[in-house]
């Protein structure tokens, strides 16, 4: 796996707001992600579902194995909400056709079929393919020696729904710690 998303299970057995700290902290990640002053490249090598599938999104590059492994968004299927924040990364992400299809239809999407929609920029045979085409694409763009703050301002240009994501991850940092400070 990749990644599976939230454990629901776990999130739903303990009483308070551990489902919403969950979001809210899924979404200070996304928006560091998106902030980050570098290149991004995500290797998956095995299924990314619901919140582990926008954590891939998160990312500048997608390289995922061939051999095994999806991606999918299971929101539909389990009857679960987007948040605002999280659908910014679908918007800014996957053409309107594949995110309908992903997000309305809950299609299971393989490497092959996630590249054919222009969400992946690469497959390869295996997992450790995968992760070797990563570490060279990361290594060439790390050689281009771009100035970070560029870079970041670019990709928000590039992709001007993740201000939203930005936002939105901002607002749960200030959430966070008014929670914190409760404690």
């Amino acid at each position: 796996f990749f990644s599976n998303g939230f454990d629901l299970d776990w999130a739903k057995a303990s009483p308070g707001d551990r489902p919403q700290l969950m979001g809210s902290a899924f979404l200070r990640v996304a928006a560091a992600l998106a902030s980050l002053p570098v290149p991004t490249v995500a290797a998956v090598t095995g299924h990314a579902a619901a919140a582990g599938f926008f954590l891939v999104l998160a990312h500048d590059y997608l390289l995922m194995r061939a051999d095994r492994g999806f991606l999918y968004m299971s929101e539909v299927d389990r009857g679960l909400p987007i948040s605002a924040g999280v659908m910014a990364l679908a918007r800014a992400k996957i053409r309107p056709r594949a995110r309908r299809d992903a997000l309305l239809r809950g299609d299971k999407m393989t490497a092959a079929a996630a590249a054919e929609r222009g969400i992946v920029d690469g497959v390869y045979g295996s997992a450790g393919e995968t992760v070797e085409a990563a570490l060279r694409l990361g290594e060439e763009l790390a050689a281009r020696n771009w100035d970070g703050p560029t870079y970041a301002a670019v990709r928000v240009a590039a992709f001007p729904e993740l201000r939203l994501v930005l936002r939105k991850g901002e607002d749960e940092e200030e959430r966070a710690a008014a929670l914190k400070s409760k404690l």
